[in-house]
């Protein structure tokens, strides 16, 4: 239990903010394991967004409420999804080999495509979020653990392309056992379970995005980076919230 409780421990560290307890005590081959938590972690975020949003709401309209919920969610990662999708957007937008896009993709500069993909995809957060009526805690908290999730199938399933001591996907790249991939794959769908049924169709469409944006990099560098994980789980995050804002 001690050890189970560092390696989540050593989830928290790795994907947000949050200050851990015993962090100087964790040995660095349990990050290599935090994976597994990943849908836990995406709860606690969409758990820390869905507050910000109802407390706001209290006080500001809808509008403001959801531009404070997506900065509070920012906030608590450290941005570390969005920078994927940004590098992810420079990487693929710039670059015509593989050395290239992994080169750009390193490169801690932004460019015109990550700001425009940055700017599109919590362009799109804001207005899915802002046409979803009723129960939008809970769309906030399914959805931010559900994408997590997504990035989590990939990896399982997927080949990852780099592997060095600079790599932000080096804690990210244990391939599970069966105990824990049931685990996680309870996690995710315990939050669906306080939305309407047809809530769990959502995830045909966040499945098969996700596999074609790993064909995709497959194809263009030989499989994902942590980058690339980061643009699935921005990517299907939007997807879940766009399926809850269908009239």
């Amino acid at each position: 239990m001690a050890r189970e409780l560092k390696i989540f421990y050593a989830a928290i560290i790795f994907f947000t903010r949050i200050p851990a307890p015993t962090s100087q005590h964790i040995p660095s081959e349990l990050f290599l394991k935090c994976s597994r938590y990943l849908p836990l972690i995406g709860i606690i975020v969409g758990a820390f967004m869905a507050f910000i949003y109802l407390i706001s709401s209290i006080i500001f309209p809808k509008s403001i409420a959801i531009i404070l919920s997506i900065t509070a969610s920012i906030m608590l990662t450290g941005a570390f999804h969005e920078d994927g999708i940004a590098d992810v957007f420079d990487g693929f937008g710039g670059g015509f080999t593989k050395e290239k896009i992994l080169s750009i993709m390193k490169d801690s500069r932004l460019g015109t495509f990550g700001a425009i993909s940055l700017f599109l995809i919590i362009l799109l957060k804001y207005e899915a979020l802002l046409e979803i009526k009723n129960s939008i805690a809970y769309i906030m908290i399914c959805g931010n653990t559900i994408s997590r999730s997504a990035s989590l199938i990939i990896m399982q399933i997927g080949s990852y392309v780099r592997f060095d001591e600079t790599s932000k996907a080096k804690p990210v790249i244990y391939k599970m056992g069966g105990i824990e991939l049931l685990f996680s794959v309870i996690i995710t769908i315990l939050p669906l379970f306080f939305l309407k049924i047809y809530y769990f169709f959502s995830i045909i469409p966040i499945f098969l995005v996700s596999l074609m944006m790993y064909k995709y990099f497959f194809k263009k560098i030989g499989g994902y980076t942590g980058d690339c994980l980061g643009s699935i789980q921005q990517v299907t995050e939007v997807i879940f919230y766009l399926f809850a804002a269908v009239k």
